[in-house]
Parts: C-alpha cells; structure tokens; sequence
C-alpha cells in the first residue's frame, strides 16, 4: 500500500511538472513565432530598401542617358556645320582598250598592264556565298527539327563557305582574280 500511494504520489508530482513544462513550452513557442514575424518583417524592411535603391538608380540611369543624347546633339550640331557647294564639275575620261596586255584595261591612257580585267559588278565567290548562306540556312532549319535556329546557323554557315569557294573558283577560271601559284 505504502507503494501504490507513493507512486501515485510521484506520478501527480510528474503530472504538475510536465504541465509547468508545457506552459513554457507554449510560451516559448509563442515567442519563437513573434521572433519568427519580427525577422520576417526586417527582410521586408530590407527588401523595400533595395527596391527603392534601384527605382534610384535606374531613374539616374535614364537621367544620365538623356544627358548623354543631349551631349551628342550639341557636339554634333556644333561640329557639322552646314556646308554650301556652290559649283560642280563633271569630269569624263576615256579608257582605251589595249589588246597587247593580255586582256586588261589601260589606266588613264598608259599601256601600263595592270594584271586583272575591270571589276564589275557583284563577283561570283560573293554570289555564291549568299546563296550558299540561304540555302544552306533552309536546308539546316529543314533538317534539325528539335531546334530549327541552331541548324540553321549551322547550315548557313556551312552553305556560306562552300558557296564562297565554288564562287572563287569560277571567279579564277573567268580571270577576275589571279589563279593560285
């Protein structure tokens, strides 16, 4: 009997003890949470500070870019002053074809041979290497269709250069460039 009431004695002494403890518990909890809230409300704090730190600098940023435009303006407008031409001259020459330099043009009447015929018009190395570029750029879209740009880039790239050598090559043959030595 002196047992049973002795532990029934410690058992109530442990049941008042493990209320105490959950009382602190509860209040320590409740005070976790305002520390918890207070923290929360310094990141706020501190989130609105940079917020507002770089509404300032990009209003500087456009101040000064605007500042920068007007500076161009005024040097611009200072530095080109409008010039009047008051007469102009045509001036007309006339290249003689000479046959003995092997095809070429005479430079200002001299039979000085200069090794090349005239250059005119698009050559046919930069002909070939704009359709190269496109057609190789559609065919490398056509081709790669998990990512269309990137084949594309591929293709024209390669489409480019090969157009570019056919283009030379002719370009040798027809003499507008010198062949290869």
């Amino acid at each position: 009997m002196k047992r049973i009431m002795l532990t029934g004695l410690v058992s109530v002494f442990l049941l008042t003890a493990c209320k105490k403890d959950d009382q602190i518990a509860e209040k320590s909890l409740e005070q976790q949470k305002i520390e918890f809230q207070m923290r929360q409300l310094e990141i706020e704090k501190q989130k609105l500070a940079i917020e507002k730190e770089k509404m300032a600098y990009e209003t500087q940023k456009k101040v000064d870019s605007i500042a920068e435009v007007q500076r161009a303006k005024t040097a611009a407008a200072a530095t080109s002053s409008p010039k009047v031409i008051r007469e102009t001259r045509t001036v007309y020459r006339d290249r003689n074809y000479n046959s003995g330099s092997n095809g070429s043009y005479a430079n200002n009447g001299s039979s000085a041979s200069q090794g090349t015929t005239q250059k005119r018009g698009m050559s046919k190395a930069a002909k070939g290497t704009i359709i190269g570029t496109v057609g190789g750029a559609a065919a490398g879209a056509l081709i790669s269709r998990k990512n269309r740009g990137l084949g594309a880039v591929i293709g024209g790239v390669v489409g480019g250069a090969t157009g570019y050598t056919i283009g030379r090559s002719q370009d040798r043959k027809d003499g507008r460039v010198t062949p290869r030595n």
